[in-house]
């Protein structure tokens, strides 16, 4: 298992959260949380447009193994998605940390400050 990187934060349900110079905030799975889950088959993710509150799903992923779904770590408002995952699930198992799964515009932006840093999310392993 590969080492988070320390240019985003995370939540203790293993998803990553990446600040972004326009104010918004890429979300997507941990090393541990592909490893986990084993090899994906399916990615379902929300629309955008949809408000999300901290711990709400914001998709599903599917593998041989189970169905999980993705507990969004901030609030906002789903401005994207990354529908090239949704048609190649695997790439989320070989580089979780290259792909992203949707993009929120925050309502709060306390709540980004107040995730895990990279050593404390590595720590909680």
């Amino acid at each position: 298992m590969s080492s988070p990187p320390h240019d985003r934060r995370y939540s203790p349900t293993h998803q990553w959260a990446l600040s972004l110079p326009d104010g918004t905030i890429s979300i997507g799975i941990t090393d541990f949380a592909q490893d986990q889950l084993g090899d994906l088959m399916f990615v379902e993710l929300l629309e955008p447009g949809k408000t999300l509150r901290v711990g709400d799903s914001c998709g599903t992923l599917e593998s041989v193994k189970t169905a999980s779904e993705v507990a969004s770590p901030v609030s906002g408002t789903i401005i994207a998605r990354n529908d090239a995952v949704k048609d190649q699930p695997e790439v989320l198992n070989t580089h979780p940390y290259d792909h992203w799964l949707i993009k929120v515009l925050p309502s709060d932006p306390a709540e980004y400050a107040n995730l895990l840093t990279a050593e404390s999310y590595q720590n909680s392993l």
